[in-house]
């Protein structure tokens, strides 16, 4: 769909209609000059009052196929704590844009006008400064997010809020992620760094050599910046892969190098492969206190395992995950996949009463997304995906099938490109949340990424001004590839020392 958009009045928030564009049609090309070629043209128009606060927004749509035409207009005030001008603008805009644009298709979009990965990051910053029901009415009113999406919301924030207190006063605390970068193969949606163990990216024991580096001098800085650790995460890939010796190296580092590693509240490792899970490993996950792992099925039909590239099979997952129990792995996270090629009602059902008879402590339920480098977004014609509708009955399928057998929403996030508009959610029984989870989506602390592929988050102080606070939150990636890792992990452990370094406030002499 081709789309001439007239401005009048302000000159940005491209990237904003460009995206709700997107919620709409699968193919969006947008255009800021006359074209004879664009189906659809939108004029946008902006007024402000500055001595009133208030930004007022017109939107009118004329399809120039069937000469249709819809409008919308809106206005809202600018709260001088919550924003400025240009966000007024994205919001006001925003809505109007959704208003014409539901109207046109027909479509009625459950989140309305947020686009963002973090909604419940949105939710909470409404809570510290309202009440709950005034943050609900908020995202009916001024975001147009639907009644269950707004529930399932607020139900997330006030349970982060129980399972971790102390949420928003963790500044002197991070959290660990350890990227292990192979799997046994690499699935056909996947874009995270995952090469296949056997293969020539890199030599498996150079990678260690530079992780183990790497925590030794993370675990000097964390000393000397006096910063404790709260949740550790071994991701990637698999961290299972590896062998059982090079598992335990690896924890007998972190031990000697990480402070206070009796008060980490949370170790979590990816054991998701079942094809990679072996008794000595589980050995070497309980002799390192190691108290969650994830079994990761996806789907318990073989057919779809065997088209997305996961070779492994429905039983090996059943016989992993008894093992597991067997060995006393007494908080295990399985993740499910809604949407997988070749996959409807039927298919979803039979994971949903295999999932039953094996009843983990957590699921987190992703909606399938086709990531820009994945192989099945390379390749999307030979994959048939449900359709729109049929991923909002599984969805809802699904969360029912939660409730009943005692899971609760605890986190979620959302990504672009994914079927249906939906969302990502993770549901624990009382009281196996995954911390981790929480912390890294809400951006609330510091996460310090190492190993292949593992993204630092660096929090720096808040920053106070007219229009509320900002706080910025600055990425730093390690490379993706093993063998550019290998050569490159010493210059990207000191630049990212010299990033934490400024964050919080310290020389660089290492002295506070």
């Amino acid at each position: 769909m081709k789309i001439e958009f007239e401005r009048v009045g302000f000159s940005e928030q491209a990237t904003e209609m460009f995206h709700i564009c997107k919620l709409f049609f699968e193919e969006v090309e947008s255009v800021y000059e006359p074209s004879d070629d664009a189906r659809l043209l939108i004029r946008v128009t902006v007024t402000a009052d500055e001595s009133a606060r208030t930004i007022a927004a017109e939107v009118s749509m004329t399809d120039r196929e069937t000469g249709a035409v819809h409008g919308s207009r809106h206005a809202r005030a600018i709260e001088a704590r919550d924003e400025g001008y240009r966000r007024a603008v994205k919001r006001t805009v925003g809505y109007c844009l959704l208003q014409v644009l539901q109207e046109y298709t027909g479509i009625e979009q459950a989140w309305g006008t947020l686009t963002g990965v973090r909604p419940t990051k949105l939710m909470h910053n409404l809570m510290m400064k309202h009440g709950i029901e005034h943050c609900k009415q908020v995202l009916r009113d001024e975001n147009l997010v639907t009644e269950p999406k707004v529930e399932l919301l607020s139900g997330i924030a006030e349970r982060q809020l129980k399972v971790i207190p102390d949420l928003f006063r963790l500044e002197r605390e991070v959290s660990i992620y350890i990227g292990i970068p192979f799997c046994p193969t690499k699935c056909a949606y996947c874009t995270f760094p995952a090469y296949d163990i056997r293969g020539n990216n890199g030599s498996v024991e150079a990678f260690l050599e530079g992780l183990h580096y790497e925590i030794r001098e993370m675990g000097k800085w964390m000393r000397e910046a006096d910063v404790a650790v709260t949740t550790i995460y071994w991701g990637g890939g698999t961290p299972t892969s590896i062998t059982a010796e090079q598992m335990d190296a690896l924890f007998a580092t972190m031990q000697e190098s990480f402070p206070a590693m009796d008060r980490v509240r949370e170790l979590t490792v990816e054991a998701g492969r079942p094809d990679t899970i072996t008794e000595d490993k589980i050995h070497v996950m309980k002799k390192w206190n190691v108290d969650r792992i994830s079994i990761n099925p996806q789907s318990f039909t073989q057919a779809t395992l065997d088209t997305i590239g996961r070779h492994h099979t429905v039983t090996e997952t059943l016989d992993k995950f008894k093992l597991a129990r067997e060995m006393g792995m007494n908080n295990i996270n399985m993740d499910l996949i809604i949407g997988l090629p070749n996959e409807g009602m039927t298919e979803l059902q039979r994971t949903l009463d295999q999932t039953a008879a094996l009843l983990p402590e957590s699921l987190t339920v992703h909606t399938l997304s086709f990531k820009r480098a994945s192989r099945m977004t390379k390749n999307k014609d030979d994959y048939e995906v449900a359709e729109r509708d049929e991923i909002t009955e599984m969805i809802r399928t699904t969360s029912e099938w939660t409730e009943r057998h005692g899971y609760v929403p605890y986190y979620m996030y959302r990504q672009k490109n994914i079927l249906g508009n939906q969302e990502n959610v993770g549901y624990s029984l009382e009281g196996y949340e995954s911390l981790y989870n929480i912390l890294m989506m809400e951006e609330r602390q510091t996460i310090i990424g190492l190993g292949c592929g593992a993204v630092s988050k660096v929090l720096f102080p808040k920053v106070e001004h007219e229009d509320g606070y900002e706080q910025r939150i600055e990425r730093f990636p390690n490379p993706k590839e093993p063998a550019v890792y290998n050569k490159a992990y010493k210059e990207y452990i000191e630049k990212k020392i010299r990033l934490l370094d400024e964050a919080y406030g310290r020389v660089a002499t290492g002295q506070s």
